[in-house]
């Protein structure tokens, strides 16, 4: 499993950025995908996660109203649409994938899912 974002950045307090996570090799069409933040000093967060098999989602309070989860399933990609971005939304921003429960693998729970797939991350920067 191959996970690719893209599309951070430096905004001002205000604007909006689009990520995206492009997938490969992910084949689990019933389990989620979801975007995890991180900012300095701080634990990883879980900030939206859909459910891949019928879009449905779910956001962290910090964010809900103002970032938008989507995926596009023909081209394999997931979204992350960010507006009235605030300087406490600067962090690295992962793309997740959630597998069924392994025992062999350290997985991540948010959202009712396991994320046990985590691409690069990309950093998102508002002054």
């Amino acid at each position: 499993v191959q996970l690719v974002e893209s599309g951070g950045g430096s905004v001002q307090a205000g604007g909006s950025l689009r990520l995206s996570c492009a997938a490969s090799g992910y084949t689990y069409n019933r389990n989620c995908m979801a975007w995890f933040r991180q900012a300095p000093g701080k634990e990883r967060e879980g900030v939206a996660r859909i459910y891949r098999s019928d879009g449905d989602t779910y956001y962290s309070n910090s964010v809900k109203g103002h970032f938008t989860i989507s995926q596009d399933s023909a081209k394999n990609t997931l979204y992350l649409q960010m507006d009235n971005l605030r300087p406490e939304d600067s962090a690295i921003y992962y793309c997740a994938a959630a597998r069924p429960v392994t025992p062999s693998l350290q997985q991540t729970w948010y959202g009712g899912c396991a994320y046990a797939y985590w691409g690069q991350g990309t950093q998102v920067t508002v002054s």
